[in-house]
């Protein structure tokens, strides 16, 4: 099993609360971003192309705990920027802890290994790694030489220093699943607790607006990767996500499962999009749109969007909301299926890698000090 009984058990005890009282539009997963600053300069991201201003600001512990208390959910996920970059961001962990909040503190883990000490380990508390494939492909990913490396030396230090270690991976188009499976190999290799598979989102502030998956590339590409698994690989991703990953299963988006708190306030409608702020989490859910939003909804900046932040919250919907759902579920949890697919064994073997030229190389030197300017404006 991907996640620890003790966080399973919460997760479903508050999702059958939220179904038995009737709530149609629950929290899932709070996205708490402290800071938008980073120390990479990934050109698919959409989060760290903001004026230097916005750059330093940061959320305050206490703003922190107070959007975790409004919105109720039972896991805080810490995005970013890079979130290690808070100078408060012990002390915000702490606080989440010891409100028994399933807390996954994202980071690059650039500076996992010098800040572990500052961190205690705790059934509440996972290091979410970003780690988008093996060597090379994740180098370019992040735009910089020896990223893969720093990550990886992150990541042991952190599995033996004690603390929960899981990993975020996130593939673009030209990713090549021979390399991705290989990959999996590799983390568990090292120690990580479970993994997190999804494509990549088409941020409108991306640098690269070339590289993004749509759907019909990625169910194909999904279906190579998740099919024929090994044992020996562990997922934290709800089984009916992964399903609606390889193509087994239609969800619509429900954004507000995974709401979005930041420096801006509580973001409309999702982690992806930014159609405008409110105050309030309350106001946020009563004054957006929803029926703007999701593929179903004809809006072209959701047509390709297959996130998790959008559509995991909608597969563990869909497992408490009948029977159906919830016996479903109930089987792949207690006969876990590898995905036999000879068909996709055969795209695997077939597999001819896009041909692409390499994202452009940001020079570590260069980033840090691009960084300190930032942080010294």
């Amino acid at each position: 099993m991907g996640v620890p009984i003790s966080q399973a058990w919460t997760v479903a005890s508050y999702v059958l609360k939220q179904k038995l009282s009737g709530r149609k539009r629950y929290p899932l997963v709070l996205m708490l971003e402290p800071l938008f600053r980073c120390n990479l300069a990934c050109a698919g991201c959409g989060k760290i192309q903001y004026p230097a201003h916005i750059l330093k600001a940061e959320l305050t512990p206490e703003e922190c705990f107070k959007a975790v208390e409004e919105c109720g959910a039972p896991m805080v996920s810490i995005p970013g920027g890079e979130p290690l970059l808070h100078p408060k961001m012990p002390e915000i962990v702490a606080g989440l802890v010891a409100r028994k909040k399933y807390v996954y503190m994202c980071t690059n883990a650039l500076l996992l290994k010098e800040k572990l000490h500052l961190f205690k380990p705790s059934k509440y508390l996972s290091f979410s790694v970003h780690v988008d494939g093996q060597k090379e492909h994740h180098d370019f990913a992040v735009c910089r030489e020896g990223g893969h490396d720093m990550a990886m030396e992150g990541v042991r230090a952190a599995v033996a220093a004690g603390f929960r270690v899981t990993t975020n991976t996130t593939l673009f188009d030209g990713a090549d699943p021979n390399s991705v499976r290989a990959h999996f190999d590799e983390l568990m290799a090292a120690g990580v607790e479970s993994m997190m598979v999804s494509p990549g989102y088409t941020y409108e502030k991306a640098p690269d607006q070339n590289h993004f998956l749509g759907k019909a590339r990625s169910r194909k590409l999904f279906r190579a990767i998740l099919s024929n698994r090994k044992k020996s690989w562990q997922f934290n991703t709800h089984p009916l996500f992964s399903e609606f990953l390889m193509g087994k299963q239609n969800f619509e988006c429900t954004p507000w499962g995974m709401p979005t708190f930041s420096i801006f306030g509580w973001q409309k409608p999702c982690y992806l999009l930014q159609d405008g702020y409110a105050d309030t989490f309350q106001e946020m859910l009563d004054s957006t749109k929803w029926e703007n939003y999701g593929a179903k909804s004809g809006n072209p900046q959701c047509a390709n969007c297959m996130v998790h932040s959008g559509h995991e919250a909608s597969a563990v919907d869909y497992n408490f909301g009948s029977l159906k759902g919830f016996w479903e579920t109930a089987k792949k949890y207690m006969f876990p299926s590898l995905y036999p697919d000879a068909e996709a064994q055969k795209l695997l073997n077939e597999w001819k890698p896009a041909a692409s030229h390499p994202l452009v190389q940001i020079e570590a030197a260069k980033t840090k000090h691009s960084l300190e300017t930032v942080a010294g404006d």
